[in-house]
């Protein structure tokens, strides 16, 4: 039942030029789901993923479900490889229907970066700079991208 609902609700969005984004960060929602298999991997032309090195051991059944291509593994599998140290951004692979697939560097402001940033280090530091300036968090993010602008 499930199967045919998720198949109907792409197809009804499909409908009306529209696109469903799916998005999981476990591996294992893509791969041990018939769901996903049946109803959403066959019917998406566009493809995004993210760093999936620590998913090297699985990769081959990601490959086979997603139906890519050895270079379009290969690809996926470059993704955050040989990063320039001193850029802040992050690698994702964009894959469109087996016609065109590559990897984009993904850069942001360096508020957005303190703005989002999961790293404690760097979580740590804006927190302090933020007890320090009465708990505003908008001007503590201003005053960490402006101070590593300028080293």
């Amino acid at each position: 039942m499930k199967r045919r609902r998720v198949l109907s609700l792409l197809k009804t969005v499909r409908k009306f030029f529209g696109e469903a984004i799916v998005v999981t960060q476990e591996v294992d929602d893509i791969i041990r789901s018939p769901i996903v298999k049946e109803s959403i991997i066959n019917n998406s032309d566009c493809k995004i993923l993210l760093d999936r090195r620590k998913y090297m051991n699985k990769f081959d059944s990601i490959q086979a479900m997603l139906g890519l291509t050895d270079k379009e593994k290969a690809q996926v599998l470059s993704i955050n490889m040989a990063n320039s140290p001193s850029r802040k951004y992050k690698e994702v692979w964009i894959g469109l229907g087996g016609v065109q697939s590559a990897v984009y560097a993904t850069e942001v402001s360096l508020e957005e970066y303190y703005t989002y940033t999961t790293e404690e280090t760097e979580k740590l530091e804006l927190f302090r700079l933020s007890e320090r300036l009465d708990g505003n968090i908008e001007l503590a993010i201003k005053q960490l991208a402006e101070s590593k602008r300028n080293n």
